[in-house]
């Protein structure tokens, strides 16, 4: 199964760059004609969701809605699928950020919780203990 990057799929969802969201339009578009679908490692589905936030301004909502959407798509395969929708559970519930859920839900999926953080607002999150310092 072919895999993607964070730049081809950002090109598709935002599509800012009018050759290159073509391209990775296509490139999906030609995956599913030929019956297959495009693995997404979960550091891109990470880096997917800071650069929505980061750069292009997405709100909380707007970053869950888009990664939702990806969850659902049939022709993406995402690794850590579930350790992904247990974090957007986290960042939906919590004040928290996507990442400090997915260090949870990845912790968790492992059988190895406690997460240990200096961080306050993911201490408050099911799955992590605060280090106090």
């Amino acid at each position: 199964m072919p895999a993607v990057d964070t730049h081809v799929l950002l090109r598709h969802i935002v599509q800012d760059d009018a050759a290159q969201s073509e391209a990775a339009t296509r490139l999906i578009r030609e995956c599913v004609s030929a019956g297959q679908t495009l693995f997404v490692p979960v550091t891109v589905a990470l880096e997917v969701e800071w650069v929505l936030r980061a750069r292009y301004g997405f709100t909380k909502e707007a970053v869950m809605a888009t990664l939702s959407a990806l969850l659902s798509a049939a022709e993406l395969t995402f690794e850590s699928e579930r350790a992904l929708e247990v974090a957007l559970q986290l960042y939906r519930d919590g004040s928290a950020d996507f990442a400090d859920g997915l260090h949870i839900a990845l912790a968790a999926q492992a059988g190895e919780l406690p997460l240990w953080t200096f961080d306050r607002r993911a201490a408050r999150l099911r799955g992590a203990a605060r280090v106090e310092g």
